[in-house]
This record gives C-alpha cells, structure tokens and sequence, in this order.
C-alpha cells in the first residue's frame, strides 16, 4: 500500500491509496455517502492488485481527508477533487467506479469534464441526482427514515444510526467483525458533512447522456438504500451501458458478492 496526500479543489487535503501494479491499467475507487477508501478492501486485497493499478481515494470531508465546513454544494469542487487525483498520480484512462453517493460525483465529474479522459465508468448502487423529486424517487425508506440521526449531533444517536444504516447496507446480517470495521470508518464523517451532501440540489441527465465511454451499472436486486429503478434509469439514459444485478444482494455488491464483483470488474477493465 501506498498512501499520498492530494490537493483538492480550493486546496483541500484528499487522502488517497493505492496498491497494485504500478503500470496497470487505472482503476479509481469512490466510496459512498460517509463511507471511506477501507469500503473497497475486498477489492484491495483481492488478486485484481496482480493486474491492476488500484486506487481508492477519501472524498472530501470523509476518512482521512480534510473535512472543510463548507465546501460541499458546487459540483466543480467534487469534479475537481476527482481530476486532482487524476493528474496528481498521473492516472492515464482510468476506470472510475462509484458506489451509491460516489455515483453522484462520478456524474459530477462528468458535467465538468466529460468522459474523454476516461476509460469507463462502474456505477455500483449508484445515485446521479440529489434534492428532487426524480432524486427521491430511487431513494428507499430505509434511508430517508434515517436522515434525521444522520444529522444529529448527539453521540449516542449518531452512532446508533450509522449502524443500523451500516446493517442496511447488507442484505444479509453483518458479522460483528464487519459491523465494527465499517462503523468506524463511519463515525469519521461529521454530521455537519452529511448534512451538507443531503442539502445539494443537482441533477445530471443531461451529462448521463453525453457519455460515450463504456458503462458498468452494477446494482443489488434487494437495495433498499438505492432503489434497483436507479439502475434501470441509468440503463436508459446511457446509450453504452450494460447492467449486472446481482440477486440475494444489497447496496453493496462489492462486499457482499466480491468474488463476482471482482470478476466483472476484471472483465469490464480488460475489455476497453
């Protein structure tokens, strides 16, 4: 593993790691909604590290990066943070792969600079659009029920929110071992920044539609963060796009089924 400390838009400090091959084709990891770089730790450890250049970076505000107090609403900020990495590390086409709210800055990244940089995109349970009515649309209850401890400042009520959206995140039972290594990473996000990413009002269809890079839209059939109709609606708008929905499985794919994630993964990179 390999750690780097990245500037930002406006400066600010994005923590970023890597393993793999060094001359690898790129893949560039963006975790969720107060998630962090450790969400991909099965990819991480996986023997996609024989063939690939694997990078996860922590979005603003999340992780180990640097959580300003109000740097959240621009899309440029999100757009540039991910181009900032792109550059900073010298990542040539790289993959982007975003899961659920790293959907939303895939999509952000998109409405700045386009795709030509890229070599593909994986949506994995991924969001395009926040604070519409079309957005809320593919939001499940077993989120928006939770939003009012997401934002709170009160310990006790934080924590026991993130986990049980940490529990809702799987489809089946955590082990204990998981729960507490994803909950900590969690607790991380203060409730200022996830309420800042609820409070955005942006929409990327448009920008969907331009795409013209190969597509990967990944997505558990039983998501209740996510809706599987985000997939289906992401399927329609991009005209390049193949969808993989994996049945028995949650929001995460990528933990939950690694062994297909991983495989599909390979195949899709491989294939460009």
């Amino acid at each position: 593993m390999v750690s780097h400390t990245v500037a930002g838009a406006n400066g600010t400090e994005l923590f970023v790691e890597e393993t793999g091959v060094e001359d690898g084709p790129p893949i560039l990891f963006i975790h969720g909604y107060s998630q962090s770089h450790l969400s991909w730790t099965k990819q991480f450890e996986s023997d996609l590290a024989e063939e690939f250049r694997l990078v996860a970076m922590d979005n603003r505000g999340h992780g180990n990066s640097e959580k300003p107090t109000d740097a959240y609403a621009d899309s440029a900020l999100w757009a540039d943070d991910v181009q900032a990495v792109i550059e900073t590390l010298d990542l040539e086409s790289p993959v982007l792969v975003g899961w659920s709210y790293g959907g939303l800055i895939i999509s952000d990244y998109l409405g700045e600079y386009g795709d030509e940089q890229l070599g593909g995109i994986n949506l994995v349970g991924a969001i395009s659009k926040n604070g519409t009515d079309d957005a809320l649309a593919v939001i499940g209850e077993h989120f928006v029920e939770l939003i009012p401890g997401f934002e709170s400042t009160e310990a006790e009520e934080s924590v026991e929110t993130l986990e049980r959206f940490v529990g809702r995140c799987i489809h089946d039972e955590p082990t204990a071992k998981d729960l507490a290594f994803i909950l900590g990473f969690n607790v991380m996000t203060p409730p200022r920044v996830r309420t800042a990413l609820h409070s955005r009002t942006v929409t990327h269809d448009d920008d969907l539609r331009a795409v013209e890079k190969p597509v990967l839209i990944t997505h558990g059939a039983e998501d209740s963060i996510v809706l599987p109709e985000a997939a289906s609606e992401h399927a329609s708008l991009i005209d390049t796009a193949e969808t993989s929905i994996y049945p028995d499985v949650g929001h995460s794919p990528f933990w939950e089924a690694p062994d297909r994630f991983n495989a599909e993964l390979r195949e899709f990179v491989s294939g460009l």
